[in-house]
């Protein structure tokens, strides 16, 4: 699968110009489709993603089980007398959690706090765009 250079831009969460920049600068690898464009190999994209991976660094310094781990911003908490939902931002992606209202009063989840959310879970559903290929 060939991957365009906008579309690689916003997987990675860079611009445009700067998947341009390590394409000529020979860090990523780049062909052109049937029309001239700039394509990246969509495994050469996954090897370059995880390659230069650069998580945040992970405040809570302790060994987990858990390999979802997602360093972020809490955004939003909402509680009732019983449950809380807590909203974080982690990089690009928002995380939502539900949790006991004393679990997050306990933890002092407020917006403007840095936690982690770390998910292990049996499901993970994946999805690909337009069907089965």
């Amino acid at each position: 699968m060939s991957i365009r250079v906008k579309d690689a831009a916003a997987l990675l969460g860079v611009s445009d110009d700067t998947v341009r920049r390590w394409i000529d600068a020979g860090t990523l690898v780049a062909g052109k489709d049937e029309s001239g464009r700039k394509v990246i190999d969509g495994e050469v994209l996954a090897e370059f993603a995880r390659e230069h991976a650069t998580p945040p660094p992970d405040p809570l310094g302790t060994g987990s089980s858990a390999r979802n781990r997602f360093v972020g911003l809490v955004t939003k908490v909402t509680t009732d007398k019983v449950m809380a939902e807590v909203q974080m931002q982690c990089g690009p992606f928002t995380v939502v959690s539900l949790m006991s209202s004393t679990s997050a009063a306990e933890l002092g989840l407020a917006p403007g706090k840095v936690a982690v959310a770390m998910v292990k879970a049996t499901t993970v559903v994946v999805e690909t765009p337009g069907g089965t290929s």
